[in-house]
């Protein structure tokens, strides 16, 4: 349906885009002017934080077209070497969740000696995985890692946009920590406090959620109460890009 959406816009286009930008802009702007004065200022905020949000998935497609398949944000917010920093040379690393591949492959690529695996409960997502072109030192695998963990012993988890979508995030944190006993976990997630939108969207009941998946985006203070009660301790934490990127080990861990 989506495809045949995109397919439907890209006809239409090449008769729209003999109006010229200028007054293409004014109408859709005239039309948002218009949305706002219907009803109280709560209800249209309302609805034009949902507009946002449907902008918000065209922005995101034309995006991952520009990248040829892979979303810009990988690249322009270097997310990918936070976790590569934070890897060594003999290193086992699971990536749970990992999509794609994204990341378990910059991973692999910056840490040739670290073995690398990464988990992902989606069967297209791993067959895309592991259909690309990837460095000897990496594998992918199919499976849902809130029921159980590839074999072996590791030295590194990480959690890059997984945390959110689950329910029982202190318990899942908890599991790692016990069955998997890694010398650190290293968790990206969204900032609830990256923009006064957030809690205004919250005020008029707008949508908070960057992903209609997630159950939570995290306040700093939310965050760091969920760690603790996984009975993991910080021992860094960066806010850049309106995220917490974390990394954490089992509380008392030298």
């Amino acid at each position: 349906m989506k495809r045949i959406a995109l397919a439907l816009a890209a006809v239409l286009a090449a008769v729209y885009r003999i109006v010229p930008f200028g007054l293409r802009r004014r109408i859709v702007m005239g039309l948002a002017v218009l949305e706002s004065r219907i009803g109280s200022p709560h209800e249209s905020l309302r609805r034009l934080y949902d507009i946002e949000d449907s902008l918000e998935l065209v922005i995101n497609e034309r995006a991952m077209a520009h990248g040829a398949g892979e979303h810009p944000k990988h690249r322009l917010t270097d997310y990918h070497g936070f976790f590569a920093a934070h890897v060594a040379a003999g290193d086992r690393v699971l990536d749970i969740g990992c999509g794609y591949g994204a990341v378990a492959r910059s991973i692999a690529a910056h840490v040739p000696g670290a073995d690398v695996t990464g988990i992902d409960i989606e069967p297209a997502n791993v067959a895309q995985a592991n259909a690309a072109e990837n460095p000897p030192n990496l594998a992918f695998v199919e499976g849902d890692a809130t029921e159980a963990f590839p074999d072996g012993a590791w030295d590194v988890v990480v959690l890059s946009n997984v945390l959110e979508h689950i329910d029982d995030r202190p318990g899942f944190l908890s599991k790692i920590r016990e069955r998997l006993d890694p010398g650190q976990i290293l968790i990206r997630v969204p900032l609830f406090e990256r923009s006064w939108h957030l809690p205004m969207r919250r005020e008029v009941g707008a949508n908070v959620f960057s992903d209609p998946d997630h159950r939570i985006e995290h306040t700093r203070e939310e965050f760091e109460q969920e760690v603790a009660a996984a009975g993991l301790e910080i021992v860094e934490l960066r806010t850049p890009w309106g995220e917490i990127w974390a990394r954490c080990r089992a509380a008392g861990r030298p």
